[in-house]
């Protein structure tokens, strides 16, 4: 592997490039750091200090007698080396540190849990939260009032009971809720945005899989989602999204981590993730994989993939093709390779390198590959669909 003249943003990190397989060499170099790779949620265990009102789907008789079994034996609940969620209450929280008035974006899921109600039918859940997970919201309805009627009063509701502006725009992943989400936004003045880039809200709800939803009564163990994500066959890219060269490359984490922090203040166009947030837990001089994307027109390129709420690349070694995923079920056949016993081995390799970092992976474009600058940069994450 050989280290490239390409400077990030001009302050001296260099893309460590391995082969640039549009003109494959013959002999692959491509080596990285290879640790394992964690990241968990920070999600408060308590979900307000400053709780507001909630709506239990408990009765109220059912609520008084648990509340008297807890007065009854406070000595059992101390003993408990975890604090543990009710499986009955729903969330409403925000975090009293927050800037409520620059939560300009939700994730928003609204779909059935693997939970029947005394009917034994599936109970829906409404989730909110922002991308820091500083706004929390969840709430239970029964299977009959499922309409953007119900949706729209209840994410009105968000803003009243937590003190907060209504968003700008609301990000959702599961493309069978489209017209229920886009109806209820549209009402409310709210641009929704079919995005898999939720990821906050997707770690979220693999966590309340865990702590909520298998906990709770009416837990149906084994019960396959209803509206399952939609992988379609990767599409033909748009001429307007083509550039000229890419080459896949590597940036040590700290690097990376770097990037995210002076995105907004450097590049016109991009994406990044809370590194913080999601807790990865990689060493500073761990390789992070990416690819590269040389253009003559890099800003109009960079803008219009700015657009396209992109969410993962991924390489399909059987048809030496680079696969872009954006949206909520977009895939585009993004870039195309010589297949050779190298530069299968390369490809694979980057994919391992990927799954070492725990599925963190970037794009970027330039203006020339050996260029001192980005014009745009995505980082991006590599998720299993959530359990729900």
């Amino acid at each position: 592997m050989t280290t490239a003249t390409a400077i990030v943003a001009g302050h001296g990190i260099a893309f460590r490039r391995s082969l640039h397989l549009p003109n494959p060499p013959g002999k692959p170099s491509f080596s990285v750091a290879r640790p394992h790779a964690h990241y968990r949620l920070l999600v408060p265990a308590t979900p307000s200090p400053r709780p507001c009102r909630s709506i239990s789907s408990q009765s109220p008789t059912a609520a008084a007698a648990d509340t008297a079994e807890d007065e009854e034996e406070p000595a059992e609940e101390s003993e408990g080396s975890e604090e543990e969620l009710d499986p009955l209450a729903e969330v409403c929280y925000l975090d009293p540190d927050a800037d409520a008035e620059g939560i300009r974006e939700w994730e928003v899921d609204f779909c059935s849990r693997p939970i029947l109600d005394a009917r034994g039918k599936k109970v829906w859940e409404l989730v909110v939260c922002d991308a820091t997970l500083s706004l929390q919201f969840t709430r239970f309805f029964p299977n009959t009032s499922i309409n953007s009627v119900t949706l729209r009063d209840a994410l009105a509701s968000v803003a009243s009971s937590l003190g907060v502006p209504l968003p700008d725009r609301a990000r959702f992943f599961r493309s069978q809720m489209q017209t229920i989400i886009s109806r209820a936004c549209n009402d409310l003045g709210v641009k929704a945005v079919p995005s898999r880039r939720c990821v906050s809200l997707l770690l979220w709800l693999e966590e309340r899989y865990e702590t909520v939803y298998s906990r709770h009564p009416g837990f149906q163990k084994g019960t396959k989602p209803l509206l399952t994500l939609d992988n379609p066959f990767a599409t033909n890219l748009p001429d307007n999204l083509f550039g000229d060269k890419w080459a896949f490359v590597q940036l040590p984490f700290d690097d990376v981590r770097e990037e995210v922090e002076l995105l907004e203040r450097r590049y016109a166009f991009g994406a990044g993730l809370d590194l913080d947030l999601l807790g990865f837990e990689l060493d500073e001089t761990t390789l992070v994989p990416g690819v590269a994307v040389e253009s003559s027109r890099a800003k109009p390129l960079a803008a219009w993939m700015n657009g396209l709420e992109i969410c993962s690349m991924e390489v399909d070694t059987g048809r030496a093709n680079l696969i872009l995923s954006a949206g909520v079920s977009t895939r585009y056949v993004y870039a195309g390779y010589q297949k050779s016993a190298a530069t299968t081995q390369e490809a694979e390799a980057w994919e391992a390198a990927k799954k070492a970092c725990g599925g963190l992976h970037f794009l970027a474009i330039q203006e020339n590959l050996n260029s001192d600058s980005c014009v745009g940069f995505w980082l991006l994450l590599d998720l299993p669909p959530p359990p729900v």
